[in-house]
């Protein structure tokens, strides 16, 4: 744990940046250090925290590992400058009282150790008593002077000057007014200029809005950024960046360094010496260091949207434990189908053709029929990919009543699985084909459960994801899974390893050894009885249990999300209003008897006593909403198909931050920009459309050439 003079200083400044109490930042720091994990600390710590959501414990966390880095920086730059005997009292001050990192190494600049530059050089030639007579200002003679220093190193004035006026420049761009001077203008007036590299035109076409471009930075978004820095990277443009105000921030710096009584000719030398300095020293770092940071705040909404989506997508309504046929539609190889029980079991597998070339269309529906008679079947997956709609058409013709549930699934992402290390361990016997199909079906299932198996960037609903800073997207997309996975609650007797590798308290390790407990000695009973699987102690079991949900339990709390910690309450609740806990559960009357107020403690109050009430009448309730069907337009298979002016029925599949793709059911998705989403103006997408929303769009532009489509769903 940090000490604690230390966390003094994390709770003041965390609680300032966060506008959070003192005492919640210091609790939520103490619980983080503990061991506990923000969906634990969120669901089962409300009294400690004041009641925070994981979002705000979330950005706790985050700021309290920034300090922390800050703080281990700080340390190690205060011992290599005490190491090099130039730690003044006052530097020693100015480090200590700045918990910024860029001012930090603005202080720690002079003193860090770097190549040999033309400063150090010219010191060594001994001009630095030059330079330091020209920073005076006092010389009225500085060709006569710079001779006094002429020698064998040095063989003219003119290189006593020049070599003074690199001792200068290197000064003026380790001052830390100098290099704020400079920031200040890259933040207020950075101009971003493009060119594409020569010979490149034809390898760019895609990055062809970028070859000569000139924006400001102020207005750029995000994903047009990340794009100039993709086609940056790709050796198909060239990028500058530099403020449009250079004179004037080169003017600030030399009022700085020349004073009223400097002599024309020293005067003369300091604007030479601030001149390079800018152009070589301060503005090429500045201009990274800049770049740095506007890569790192796109990168941070780019993460932002892909967290929404991810969530969302994760969150998507499931079908539940029903029998399920599932499509992965196909051409020339035809139709992989398998069968699956109501828990996912694979039951049975095997090919139909019905389009061309082998188009068997009758014996497709014969085997449909059979296989959705024989195995029970309720409800039919098919796959978004090629011959989707096509598959869909055939298989809308089972059951002419239409009372056979037919959904459109996304398969992006399933390939990944089906190849992967889950896929073979889950079905070493079948080949990719069939477990790509079984990942098909158990999406509508509860595409929770399916899609933790899968990296979550090759889902599909993020942009630019390949481009963004990699581990900070793992991160992110880590803590959404993790997320929504103990929002959900898992059923410990039929959870995946991957699935139970989210579960607060839990890791891979963990997982694997309940899924050989589970294996080795049957179903769990209890919740009670996961303290007997190997490695798993009480932090974890105190971190897990309420997440873990054990169906058909003797217990009915078991099945529930309230934690076996407040068990004995529930319990002394059911003795006072003279039932079992059953009964409280079974009866809203019972429950109404109760005065939560008499079951206040020191450790728990009011906020986990309302959680438990409201738990107690809906125990283990799916967060999720109900799934609904959906039906693309008849006869509007692929593009060719459209015509302007068509309004037609979508689902939305990703969101963006310049707009919303929607599937029409064409195998080509089509952009709803922003500014046509609504007849109002729509700042944040994600305010007013979810992933998987049905909505209504109309065609207003088709590029046939580009396979692109523009729709609009203003009225």
């Amino acid at each position: 744990m940090a000490q604690e003079t230390n966390v003094d200083t994390y709770v003041r400044l965390i609680s300032a940046d966060l506008s959070v109490s003192a005492e919640s930042v210091r609790n939520t720091i103490n619980l983080l250090d503990e061991g506990a994990t923000v969906p634990f600390i969120s669901r089962y710590r409300k009294e400690r925290t004041g009641g925070l959501d994981e979002v705000k414990i979330g950005e706790i966390k985050e700021s309290y590992a920034k300090y922390q880095e800050v703080e281990a920086r700080r340390q190690t730059i205060l011992k290599t400058i005490g190491e090099q005997g130039k730690l003044t009292t006052e530097l020693e001050r100015q480090i200590n009282s700045t918990w910024d990192m860029t001012k930090l190494e603005d202080l720690y600049l002079p003193y860090k150790p770097k190549r040999k530059t033309r400063a150090a050089k010219a010191r060594e030639n001994g001009l630095e008593p030059l330079a330091m007579k020209l920073m005076l200002g006092q010389l009225r003679d500085v060709e006569s002077e710079a001779g006094k220093f002429v020698n064998d190193n040095v063989p003219t004035p003119e290189d006593a000057l020049q070599g003074a006026r690199d001792i200068i420049a290197e000064q003026v761009s380790e001052d830390n007014n100098s290099r704020d001077i400079v920031r200040a203008a890259f933040k207020n007036t950075a101009q971003l200029k493009t060119k594409v590299v020569k010979g490149k035109e034809s390898d760019g076409a895609k990055f062809s809005d970028y070859f000569d471009l000139a924006e400001s930075m102020t207005r750029m978004p995000a994903h047009r950024l990340l794009a100039i820095r993709r086609a940056e990277n790709e050796g198909i443009i060239k990028v500058q960046v530099a403020p449009r105000d250079k004179d004037s921030a080169i003017s600030r710096i030399e009022r700085n360094y020349t004073r009223t009584q400097n002599s024309r000719s020293s005067a003369e030398q300091i604007r030479l010496a601030v001149d390079d300095a800018y152009d070589r020293l301060i503005e090429p770092s500045i201009e990274t260091e800049y770049s740095a940071q506007t890569k790192y705040d796109a990168d941070t909404e780019a993460i932002r949207v892909f967290r929404d989506n991810l969530r969302q997508l994760l969150l998507a309504a499931p079908l539940g434990q029903q029998r399920v046929l599932a499509l992965d539609p196909g051409f020339r190889t035809g139709c992989k189908v398998v069968c699956l029980d109501q828990h996912g079991s694979l039951l049975y597998h095997t090919v139909v053709y019905p389009h061309p070339p082998k188009a068997d269309p009758e014996g497709t529906l014969a085997t449909l029929r059979t296989l959705i008679k024989k195995y029970n079947i309720e409800a039919v997956a098919i796959g978004n990919g090629t011959a989707s709609r096509e598959t869909e058409e055939i298989a809308r013709k089972v059951d002419p009543t239409g009372k056979l549930r037919i959904f459109v699934v996304s398969e992006d992402g399933a390939s990944i699985y089906s190849a992967s290390k889950v896929a073979r361990d889950e079905f070493p016997e079948e080949d990719v084909t069939v477990r790509g199909a079984v990942s098909i079906g158990r999406r509508l299932m509860d595409p929770l459960a399916e899609l933790v198996k899968i990296d979550p960037k090759s889902i599909g609903v993020g942009q630019y994801q390949h481009d963004v800073d990699q581990a900070r997207l793992k991160e992110a997309l880590d803590e959404v899974v993790v997320s929504c996975v103990n929002s959900v609650g898992v059923d410990v007797n039929t959870a995946s390893k991957e699935l139970l590798t989210y579960v607060s308290g839990l890791g891979p390790q963990l997982a694997q050894n309940i899924v050989d407990y589970r294996s080795e000695n049957g179903a769990f009973t209890s919740r009670a009885q996961l303290k007997k699987v190997p490695r798993l102690g009480a932090k974890a079991y105190e971190q897990c249990a309420g997440f873990l949900r054990i169906r058909g339990a003797e217990n009915p709390l078991d099945n529930s999300a309230v934690h076996p910690e407040v068990y004995s309450i529930v319990q002394q609740m059911a003795k006072d209003a003279k039932c079992t806990v059953k009964d409280l559960i079974d009866s809203g009357d019972k429950r109404r008897t109760i005065n939560i107020h008499k079951y206040v403690t020191e450790s728990v109050g009011l906020p986990t006593l309302t959680d438990i009430m409201q738990e107690l009448e809906k125990p283990g309730r799916d967060p999720r909403e109900q799934l609904e069907e959906f039906r693309f337009a008849d006869g509007i298979n692929t593009i060719d198909d459209l015509q302007i002016g068509m309004r037609l029925p979508g689902i939305v599949t990703n969101i963006t931050a310049f707009g919303a793709f929607v599937d029409i059911g064409v195998h080509q998705d089509g952009l709803v920009h922003i500014s046509a989403i609504s007849n109002t103006f729509v700042k944040d997408i994600n305010s007013v459309l979810k992933l998987h929303q049905h909505v209504m769009a109309t065609v207003v532009d088709i590029d046939r050439k580009r396979n692109r489509i523009s729709l609009s769903m203003k009225d």
